[in-house]
């Protein structure tokens, strides 16, 4: 079984769900998810979690994401995309200073209205099933942050945009709120998700390539190892008198590891066998001297 992160490239057409689906059959493993959900007509970086890799999704469906992005101007749809109904069509009667500051003026902080077109769940039932049924609900805003934010190019009505944003954040939404600051309607023409949890797009890899490696016995050099997510932390060594304890996920104390260091008060550390196997992370409790387990990777296997 395959254990770790690949960095795959999500192609048009494909739902998040969908890749899971035909990776499972290109690795011949069940045990796979995805972090972040992609809409299906995006394209761009989707990191899969293999194995004990698969602990990692909440981790990394957490972090910020970044995003280049085409916003048409003129157009308003349901799904706030190209995909979607057509619900207005107006005069693009702007100057690009003007286009500029409006862009420019979601910088930081804002409050976004998710799109009804959205995974979110309103009384158990999520939004885009409602939508689906001619419905409309009420939406909480929720503050999102663009916390990095550039225009590439602009040839009106047509402006396209680096985005780096916190998670949560409707690219397609802020695209229909560009669109509305400047009275002209607007939706997201194009979406690439360039980044995501530290994995970049120019590393990525279509479904073809990973089937490709894997017939050629050199998919595992593509497969990020689980600690490697962890590599700003301090690693220590179980002495292997004491194995049995994280084999059985227990704390170990100070006097059972090979490093002899200072510890700092919930410090987090690697922890590893002397083979060098990754049990997973501990914090460190200095009151009692010991080291406590905060998420197992039993890396079965290895």
């Amino acid at each position: 079984m395959y254990n770790g992160i690949l960095n795959v490239y999500k192609e048009a057409g494909f739902t998040s769900h969908d890749v899971v689906a035909k990776l499972r059959g290109i690795l011949k493993q069940k045990k796979i998810g995805h972090t972040g959900t992609l809409d299906p007509d995006a394209v761009g970086v989707l990191p899969i979690c293999l194995g004990s890799g698969t602990k990692l999704c909440d981790m990394l469906t957490d972090t910020g994401k970044e995003y280049r992005a085409v916003l048409l101007l003129g157009k308003e749809t349901d799904t706030q995309d190209s995909s979607g109904k057509l619900l207005g069509q107006w005069e693009v009667n702007i100057s690009e200073q003007e286009a500029r500051e409006a862009v420019m003026s979601f910088l930081g902080d804002y409050e976004q209205i998710p799109p009804m077109y959205s995974a979110i769940k309103v009384n158990g039932k999520k939004l885009y099933q409602l939508a689906r049924e001619g419905k409309e609900v009420e939406r909480k805003p929720r503050k999102v942050q663009i916390h990095d934010l550039e225009i590439e190019n602009m040839e009106l009505p047509r402006i396209t945009i680096r985005i780096g944003c916190s998670k949560g954040t409707y690219i397609r939404t802020l695209c229909h709120d560009i669109g509305r600051k400047l009275g002209c309607g607007g939706i997201m023409e194009f979406l690439e998700r360039t980044k995501a949890g530290g994995f970049l797009v120019k590393d990525a890899l279509p479904l073809a390539e990973i089937e490709r490696l894997r017939e050629e016995g050199h998919l595992e050099e593509k497969i990020v190892p689980v600690d490697s997510i962890f590599s700003c932390h301090e690693a220590v060594t179980v002495d292997a008198c004491f194995q049995k304890l994280i084999d059985n996920g227990n704390p170990f104390y100070l006097p059972m590891i090979k490093e002899r260091k200072q510890f700092i008060p919930e410090e987090i550390v690697r922890v590893y066998n002397e083979e060098g196997r990754f049990y997973g992370i501990y914090k460190f409790c200095r009151e009692e001297g010991r080291f406590c387990p905060v998420k197992m990777f039993m890396e079965n296997g290895q």
